[in-house]
């Protein structure tokens, strides 16, 4: 039983046998299919669809929940999700195997851990839980429970009917409560900003043994034309554009050291120290497995003296943040203008955040921390500075900046205020972007954007920050945070927030006043899926597409209105 994940995706490829990939594909984005024939086929014991996923929004299956399908991905990907299941899974979705010393197996998605025991959620909707102390092994796998080939049990009109079908999911107008921060309708700019490749080829690595792809992209200060691009496997390089061209070396290889096999962990982020020129320092983000479990962590490294190599000098570990499963690891790290180091955690999963991980004050989940890297407090390698909020609760972690957050991908600081704004990743109904007050509590998981989620982890007398902007899955399911433009003060889009969504791939401008949204807009598309944003000193604004495509945005005789 051991291979069971093994046996089941090859079930799908003998299936699929003699079947073209291609030809599906072709025929389904060269023409239309019947919807309700396809909701049918979806529901039929045939292709089992609907035992795995459900479609109202409830999120009640072992499989993501398809409800908004036809909002948030176009035709063409989802056409490749039911080709090629595998390729991209649903963060926390993953398959998990596991065998019991009693010679049990079970095969499902993870929807609880905890120290007693884990919860499996099987194909066939039931849940499983296991004691802890039953476990002889646990297998993650790179395998969907969609298995390969499915295509091949259906005639190619057959296949487009049922693409047609999650085409049409749409999310219902109805479903979520009017808010000023929760428009229904983005509106599209009258002309779009264009986005411009900055480097004329993309950024490649062999595929692991998981989907990856690019994760960040910094300007090295003091050298506009000097950038360090980073790819999630632990590849860094250093970029220097000349012109048209560029040049290309590898600064850094941990593909041995980071951790990159499963979900959305590895290489995340990298900042540099406010000294930079002076010391040299630079800090990376990424996660590492420690005795079987996912650790993030932020280290302390220097560039050469010559500003062209990493140093080679070991490097610092500053802190390290166990996961509870392998997903909602954040990912992002800052300076502010106070010269503290800024950092997020997701809750790491699974789904729901179950065990209250954003709410419990005891860990460093779900929050954004602050702490001081030049000085070091007794027992750390790092010191808390003195007005943190919570300095003297002991019922908080100390680092602690403002909690209540699910997983946030991306912040930054405004150049010209100061206010810090955060892109929060949604769970079932929306996507979230928050002005981060000192000691703020975000909501998750009482709250998803403006509205209840759940009162299991909610404490009386607790006050809870809603978010300036909450989009609907109908724009996109997987929020990216950018910046705030400030490139020319004159533009339109001067104090403008940018953002935008990895799965729609549109990107949107948000305008707030007093922490109210008032203008929300779709400025441009980017062609890749929508890894990260980047800005340069001079105000020149990037967005970086995760399979290796690197862009600028030009806001040229552009308004936003």
């Amino acid at each position: 039983m051991k291979y069971l994940l093994l046996l089941w995706a090859f079930s799908g490829v003998l299936r699929g046998q003699g079947h073209r990939p291609e030809e599906y594909r072709e025929h389904a984005l060269r023409h239309e299919g019947d919807a309700a024939r396809g909701a049918k086929l979806f529901g039929s014991d045939q292709l089992m669809c609907a035992k795995c996923h459900s479609v109202d929004g409830s999120a009640s299956r072992a499989g993501p929940d398809l409800q908004a399908a036809g909002d948030a991905f176009g035709r063409r990907d989802l056409v490749e999700a039911v080709l090629n299941p595998s390729a991209t899974i649903a963060p926390g979705y993953g398959a998990i195997q596991i065998d019991t010393k009693s010679g049990q197996t079970h095969l499902g998605t993870l929807k609880q851990k905890a120290a007693e025991k884990i919860e499996l959620m099987g194909i066939d909707g039931k849940l499983v839980s296991i004691a802890t102390d039953e476990i002889r092994s646990q297998i993650a796998s790179e395998v969907s429970f969609m298995p390969q080939g499915l295509h091949g049990i259906l005639s190619k009109e057959g296949f487009t009917d049922l693409v047609d079908y999650l085409v049409s999911l749409k999310e219902p107008e109805n479903t979520l409560e009017d808010r000023i921060g929760a428009p229904r309708e983005i509106p599209l700019l009258e002309k779009p900003v264009t986005l411009e490749p900055f480097f004329k080829e993309p950024f490649q690595l062999p595929r692991g043994k998981a989907e990856t792809g690019l994760s960040s992209m910094r300007q090295v200060p003091g050298d506009a034309n000097v950038f360090l691009v980073l790819h999630q496997m632990g590849v860094i390089w250093r970029v220097a554009k000349q012109g048209e061209a560029d040049t290309r070396e590898i600064f850094a290889d941990l593909k041995t050291e980071v951790f990159s096999d499963r979900g959305p962990n590895g290489l995340l982020d990298v900042c540099f120290h406010p000294d930079f020129l002076t010391n040299r320092k630079f800090y990376l983000f990424y996660q590492v497995l420690a005795d079987g479990e996912v650790v993030s962590r932020i280290v302390e490294k220097h560039f050469s003296e010559d500003f062209k190599n990493d140093s080679k000098i070991p490097a610092r570990v500053v802190i390290e943040i166990k996961s509870v499963a392998e997903d909602h690891s954040g990912g992002c790290l800052e300076f502010g203008t106070d010269g503290f180091l800024y950092f997020v955690m997701g809750d790491t999963g699974p789904h729901h955040d179950p065990n209250g991980h954003a709410q419990n004050t005891d860990l460093l989940l779900g929050k954004m921390m602050r702490i001081d890297v030049d000085h070091k407090d007794p027992g750390l390698e790092y010191a808390i500075p003195k007005d943190n909020p919570f300095v003297e609760n002991p019922a908080f972690r100390p680092e602690i900046w403002a909690y209540g957050l699910r997983n946030p991908w991306r912040f930054c600081f405004d150049r010209a205020t100061g206010d810090l704004w955060l892109a929060d990743v949604g769970q079932d109904r929306v996507e979230e972007v928050s002005l981060i007050e000192k000691g703020g509590n975000y909501g998750w998981n009482v709250y998803e954007g403006f509205e209840r989620f759940s009162s299991a982890y909610r404490r009386e007398g607790e006050s809870y920050r809603h978010p300036v902007f909450a989009y609907r899955h109908k724009f996109g399911n997987s929020i990216t945070g950018g910046h705030v433009y400030r490139g020319d003060r004159k533009s339109s889009f001067d104090g403008i927030y940018l953002c935008g969504d990895y799965n729609s791939k549109r990107i949107f401008g948000v305008s707030a006043k007093d922490g109210v949204l008032q203008k929300v807009r779709q400025i441009g598309k980017i062609r890749q899926r929508l890894a990260s944003f980047a800005v340069d000193e001079a105000g020149h604004h990037y967005a970086i597409g995760y399979e290796g495509m690197i862009y600028r945005l030009n806001f040229k005789d552009v308004t936003f209105e």
